[in-house]
């Protein structure tokens, strides 16, 4: 399951992508069109900007913008970014202890295919295609 702040993390980006690039938005400005609350976005945007995902100037004129366009934004990505790793078994996830189990597991196969069609699903989703 996705928490807030992965799912909320989506829709400001989808906002920000669909703004003009080259004018920063006001967090304010999101805040209102997601119906979300200004302060738990400032912990969204910032985890954001940690990630490079998006860039905040500040003062009059401020706000953000993407670093890159739309289309070059998975969701996969983004929610990688704010939850973790979308991998649905500790076995699987990258860099992990080789597992004893693994060669008579009957249950690692279903979770590797789970595992690839989530990653899949979300990695062909961009920022873009969810604008339409």
């Amino acid at each position: 399951m996705f928490s807030t702040k992965g799912r909320y993390a989506l829709r400001v980006m989808i906002d920000l992508a669909s703004q003009d690039p080259s004018q920063p938005v006001p967090l304010k400005e999101i805040a209102e069109r997601q119906q979300i609350s200004k302060k738990y976005l400032e912990i969204i945007v910032r985890d954001l900007v940690s990630a490079g995902m998006i860039q905040g100037t500040s003062g009059r004129g401020g706000g953000y913008v993407l670093c890159r366009k739309p289309e070059e934004y998975t969701a996969g990505e983004i929610l990688e970014k704010m939850e973790g790793t979308l991998v649905p078994v500790a076995c699987l996830m990258c860099g992990a202890e080789k597992c004893d189990r693994e060669s008579f597991c009957r249950t690692l196969p279903m979770w590797k295919e789970f595992s690839d069609i989530t990653h899949d699903y979300f990695y062909s989703k961009t920022l873009a295609s969810l604008l339409k």
